[in-house]
């Protein structure tokens, strides 16, 4: 049962990383000329596209024979 939750944490710690990491807050958010729909619909579409690299490194990390 710990053992689960030590993966979950992992997980989640490694979702989370991964985007803020992809996340270009500071080039975004202090530019005066990018309205707040042009910074919704980049946040958007930043996220959507991290969902797939955070499901693959779950799943690598589930089963790590899959990446040779």
């Amino acid at each position: 049962m710990a053992d689960r939750k030590k993966k979950a944490k992992l997980f989640i710690l490694l979702g989370i990383i991964w985007i803020v990491i992809t996340l270009p807050l500071p080039w975004i958010i202090n530019n005066p000329q990018v309205s707040d729909s042009q910074l919704n619909t980049m946040l958007t579409i930043i996220g959507v596209m991290s969902i797939p690299f955070i499901m693959l490194g779950v799943a690598w990390s589930l089963k790590p024979e899959l990446t040779t």
